[in-house]
């Protein structure tokens, strides 16, 4: 299959491709069997990394945290999906991986955008942390124009977008995760996207070169029930977020006023 052509920066190149790992429950043939189907082409090596089904070492699960912050427990597959993540920047920082992207199994990649992507020295550039795709829209601003492709477009998210389809993430980005994610107090996407807490700009590409398969999900519906835990509803934690929002649009503001 002939290859797209990129027209954009002209950016250096690291050392070694990032590694590309693909989360991917150990049982999951059918999903592994379609994504292994979609990345024939690619010139990039990839693995599959087995998803986990409970905590990760060194994870530490505050479970009313949880729930004054989502009204609700965790399910078993969002503890799983946090452990995943977790567990693979604690095995890039052990190793010592200056950079990496992290792919779910079901999602559409645009490989020839990642093979570029994945050659690039991202830490050089200022990138520790790229968003190959979000859930739902929120506040963004741009950061970089036609990076590596013409039209291509990194911005900066400040608010909750979700998602960990796919990402990015340089060596020091998951130095910087797995402090600041150590505690589980919310899913890892949500975790993640708080860039005025762990201080890690949350940056994505724009148009996203991964698109997500309209697969029914491992996390399962739990989590978009009612909030009706009463420590959702408490003053304190009504008065928390009030803060948490303070904080989100005064780190809006000093990015308008860096522009």
């Amino acid at each position: 299959m002939k290859k797209a052509t990129l027209v954009g920066e002209i950016l250096p190149e690291s050392d070694e491709a990032a590694e590309v790992l693909v989360v991917s429950l150990e049982s999951a043939e059918a999903r592994r069997a379609a994504f292994a189907a979609r990345a024939a082409d690619t010139s990039l090596a990839w693995r599959f990394f087995d998803a986990c089904t409970g905590p990760a070492p060194d994870m530490v699960i505050d479970e009313a945290a949880i729930r004054r912050n989502k009204g609700r427990p965790m399910s078993k597959g969002e503890i799983g999906c946090y452990a995943s993540h977790f567990s693979i920047w604690q095995d890039l920082i052990a190793r010592g991986v200056r950079q990496a992207i992290i792919l779910e199994d079901d999602t559409v990649v645009d490989w020839a955008y990642l093979e570029p992507l994945a050659r690039t020295d991202l830490h050089a550039e200022g990138i520790d942390y790229l968003r190959l795709y979000a859930k739902r829209p929120t506040w963004q601003r741009v950061v970089r124009r036609d990076f590596l492709q013409h039209s291509r477009t990194i911005v900066e998210l400040v608010g909750l977008a979700y998602g960990t389809q796919g990402y990015a993430i340089t060596l020091d980005g998951a130095r910087t995760l797995v402090e600041h994610c150590r505690t589980v107090r919310r899913p890892i996407d949500d975790a993640m996207d708080r860039s005025w807490s762990h201080g890690l700009p949350n940056l994505a590409l724009y148009p996203a070169p991964i698109l997500e398969a309209a697969i029914v999900s491992d996390i399962g519906n739990s989590r978009f029930g009612p909030k009706s835990d009463p420590l959702y509803h408490s003053m304190k934690q009504r008065a928390w977020r009030h803060i948490e929002r303070a904080r989100m649009r005064m780190l809006k503001a000093r990015r308008l006023l860096e522009r």
